[in-house]
């Protein structure tokens, strides 16, 4: 049982921490792209867009998953106390808690990684818009 409590506290909170690493590290990529990106060396709005959207799907789906990787985490470390519950015939509550913080741990994190993760891919979301808007709106230059 020892395994699987490794597993839930290191394997998926040790993920969900992966992840928020590397978000992080394309956010910081991206932002820097945007701030040195000229609009003007561009011949069409695609080309732009493409470079503009490189790797933004990496946060939309550390967003997304992320809740998801932490009720797994929940789910097993549930299960883990009602198995060590059952092994045992022990009724400690000492040991139900422990087990339960242990599941509510993995959900949290799995939170503390999605919610940060949205935000940031809102925020490179709006940069996009911002440098599309402003190749469509270069003087002499035809839209598409």
């Amino acid at each position: 049982m020892g395994g699987l409590k490794q597993f839930v506290e290191w394997g998926v909170i040790g993920l969900l921490l992966g992840l928020s690493v590397w978000a992080v590290a394309v956010a910081i990529e991206r932002y820097g792209f945007y701030r040195r990106v000229r609009v003007d060396y561009y011949a069409t709005r695609a080309e732009l867009e493409v470079d503009l959207t490189q790797r933004l799907t990496v946060i939309g789906t550390i967003a997304a998953n992320a809740p998801y990787i932490g009720l797994l985490g929940t789910v097993l470390g549930i299960m883990l106390t009602f198995e060590s519950m059952g092994a045992s015939g022990d009724m400690d509550v000492k040991s139900i808690m422990t087990g339960l913080a242990l599941a509510l741990k993995a959900t949290a994190m799995g939170l503390v990684v999605a919610i940060p993760c949205v935000a940031l891919n809102n925020m490179l979301r709006r940069e996009v818009r911002k440098r599309l808007a402003e190749f469509d709106a270069r003087p002499g230059r035809a839209h598409g």
